[in-house]
């Protein structure tokens, strides 16, 4: 099937929500038919509520669903040779609120960690937090452990690095940036990571739309969001080192180790991504 439509009750609850609208379009020119993952659909899990959302393909094809090891949705698709465009829209309710933060939300020592959160200390391709131990205990060790020590990553990667389209690749780690000194926001992403994983805290990429809701508009075209969460206490907590401020309306695609865990797209041969457009905006009355 080409054409995927489907509706989704809203969640329950009593914190006023608002209406958000996103998307994306990815246009690709083939020489022969590649078999390709995409990673753009939204979570449908709380706090937002997925109201809508549907994949289209032109030409058609078979769009099938699956869902990977970090349970993030992703669709299958064979873009046939020649010019193809998927497109994903998807109308989202999200609280009227920031996310939660605590103050008091503590460090854990490692043997006291989830089993499953272990993965989130360890080096991955882009976060490298045995190459940056030393520094990170340098410039962090001495602050009180918890959600304070945490945004003090976040406040210096946010200083550290100046936000520049095109000044990073497919390539870069966490250590080529914080040399640089330039990155776009899955490098500060990966940068604060790196910090916290050194200093024992489980921290996880995360991939997204970001609307600029009761924000600045920024005048850049819209683009995908990455920021981070931190395991403390007994729940993840949202950190956004290159925004450096809590938001609202984050609405989740994906997680994992880095960015090579929530790839956008994922093909298995050439094709020329001729153009991308994403979309994230609220529906006003």
């Amino acid at each position: 099937m080409g054409n995927v439509m489907e509706t989704s009750r809203p969640h329950d609850g009593a914190v006023d929500v608002r209406r958000v609208r996103v998307g994306c379009e990815f246009v690709h020119v083939a020489a022969v038919d590649t078999p390709t993952v995409f990673q753009v659909g939204l979570q449908d899990a709380a706090p937002v509520s997925l109201a809508h959302h549907a994949w289209s393909m032109e030409p058609q094809r078979r769009i099938r669903r699956y869902t990977d090891l970090y349970g993030n949705p992703c669709v299958r698709v064979v873009l046939p040779a020649g010019r193809s465009t998927l497109r994903y829209e998807a109308v989202v309710l999200v609280p009227d609120a920031t996310e939660d933060a605590d103050e008091q939300a503590q460090e854990l020592s490692p043997e006291a960690l989830p089993d499953e959160v272990l993965i989130y200390t360890l080096p991955s391709r882009y976060c490298l937090p045995d190459m940056l131990g030393d520094e990170a205990w340098s410039r962090f060790g001495a602050i009180p452990p918890g959600f304070s020590r945490v945004q003090a990553i976040c406040d210096y990667v946010h200083r550290h690095l100046t936000f520049s389209y095109g000044s990073s690749g497919p390539s870069s780690t966490a250590v080529d940036v914080n040399t640089s000194g330039f990155g776009v926001c899955r490098d500060f992403t990966h940068l604060a990571i790196s910090f916290c994983r050194a200093l024992n805290i489980p921290a996880r990429y995360v991939f997204g739309y970001l609307p600029a809701m009761d924000v600045p508009p920024d005048p850049a075209p819209m683009d995908f969001a990455a920021w981070m969460e931190v395991w403390l206490g007994d729940r993840w907590w949202t950190f956004d080192p290159r925004n450096n401020r809590r938001r609202k309306g984050r609405i989740l695609i994906g997680h994992g180790r880095d960015a090579s865990d929530v790839a956008m797209v994922t093909t298995f041969g050439a094709p020329l991504l001729e153009s991308m457009t994403v979309r994230a905006e609220e529906e006003l009355a």
